[in-house]
């Protein structure tokens, strides 16, 4: 059913368990899987014109928390079963849920994984603010994993 399954990570526990799910459905339908970390520069913009050593300092942070969270969501999705190829992509120059979204159209993905809430201040809502915007952008289904 499923050919190509993007996976859509911040590092968080429940993107672990996102990264378990997706692994499965990639396993059971012998589907490539991709997981995606969105560096977001815009929380910095503002800030970072009247500094540009600080903005270059949070974009290399961003890329190195980018660079753990696809690391431990391949690590997931490894653990729960036969060998499986995890493809990672780091969007930059895009929000989080455009990026996630636009990855998914322009990877030819037909499912993306995610969870619930991530690492944002409103992780404590249902849904965080990502997953919400999105189900709302987003032209192929979307799981959402708790």
């Amino acid at each position: 059913m499923f050919k190509h399954i993007l996976l859509a990570t911040d590092g968080s526990p429940v993107c672990d368990r996102a990264a378990q799910v997706a692994a499965g459905l990639a396993r059971t339908h012998g589907a490539r899987l991709t997981a995606v970390y969105v560096v977001d520069p815009y929380p910095y913009l503002g800030i970072g014109q009247a500094n540009p050593i600080g903005f270059e300092a949070y974009i290399q942070a961003a890329h190195s928390h980018a660079g753990q969270a696809l690391s431990r969501a391949v690590e997931a999705a490894q653990a729960g079963g036969p060998s499986l190829q995890v493809e990672t992509r780091i969007v930059e120059e895009a929000a989080a849920a455009h990026g996630i979204a636009q990855t998914a159209t322009d990877e030819g993905a037909d499912l993306i994984v995610m969870g619930s809430h991530g690492h944002g201040a409103l992780r404590k809502l249902v849904l965080g603010s990502v997953t919400t915007r999105v189900l709302a952008e987003a032209t192929v289904p979307v799981m959402v994993v708790r």
